[in-house]
């Protein structure tokens, strides 16, 4: 694991007192945190072959209907990288910490699966998941898979849609809702390798402020979000989520 910075140690500390306090810790992670595992961000896979098509044509109802093969297969391409890579030292670190907190909730703009795969639990995945998905016709659900062929319907034969959430539709609401509520009632939120402009997810760390939470941010440059933090963790999760983590157990060995 990389050295962290040694002008972080006084904000980490402060960081794993609260956590060792926090009855209910809320964390929120975004595309940064997958991007560690060399999995490409939704904009950076619109390379090669992809290049030029705009993200509106690969992430609309409207461009899967007017070229379901073609959408369906750069999803597939998606979820052979998601499935070539594996989970970081975030995600395990993340895992490992809602072990040692009596409450954690963690809330995912992904879709790659990497914090089940790493060992958490209860995650809600506010933008849906690459494995799953259902038919654009029928509504039948069939998970996607990585082959080369399209995927189709065995109900109606018509084309399975991706499971994740696409421009101009809603959230999934039990997700949203719950990551709700836990932002409203946790102690501590930790916002991960998220830019902060997407929302609702970007709404979750000023909600729990606002309810008396303390915030923190963990990421390697500023975001949108920087200015509403109680603390700012300057680096990466791959780095910073370990050490924190390892803080938080020796205090906790140590009482």
């Amino acid at each position: 694991m990389p050295d962290v910075p040694i002008d972080l140690g006084s904000a980490l500390d402060i960081v794993v007192e609260r956590l060792a306090a926090a009855q209910h810790v809320v964390v929120l992670t975004g595309a940064g945190v997958s991007a560690e595992s060399g999995l490409p961000t939704f904009r950076d896979a619109l390379t090669g072959h992809w290049a030029h098509r705009r993200p509106e044509e690969l992430a609309t109802a409207t461009g899967f209907a007017d070229d379901p093969e073609y959408v369906q297969a750069w999803y597939r391409s998606r979820l052979r990288e998601a499935r070539y890579h594996a989970p970081n030292a975030g995600h395990l670190a993340l895992a490992d910490l809602q072990r040692r907190v009596p409450r954690l909730t963690l809330v995912t703009q992904n879709v790659d699966g990497f914090h089940q795969k790493a060992g958490s639990t209860g995650v809600l995945e506010l933008h849906g998941n690459l494995e799953s998905g259902w038919c654009f016709d029928c509504g039948a659900a069939k998970p996607l898979d990585d082959n080369d062929a399209p995927v189709h319907c065995d109900a109606c034969d018509g084309y399975i849609r991706p499971g994740v959430v696409w421009f101009g539709e809603a959230l999934p609401v039990d997700a949203l809702f719950a990551a709700l509520a836990a932002a409203e009632a946790c102690d501590v939120l930790l916002a991960v390798g998220t830019s902060g402009v997407v929302y609702p997810a970007a709404s979750l760390p000023g909600r729990a402020r606002q309810a008396g939470a303390f915030v923190a941010e963990i990421n390697p440059v500023p975001s949108a979000l920087s200015d509403e933090m109680d603390a700012l963790l300057t680096g990466p999760g791959g780095t910073v989520l370990p050490e924190l983590v390892r803080r938080l157990n020796r205090l906790q060995t140590a009482a």
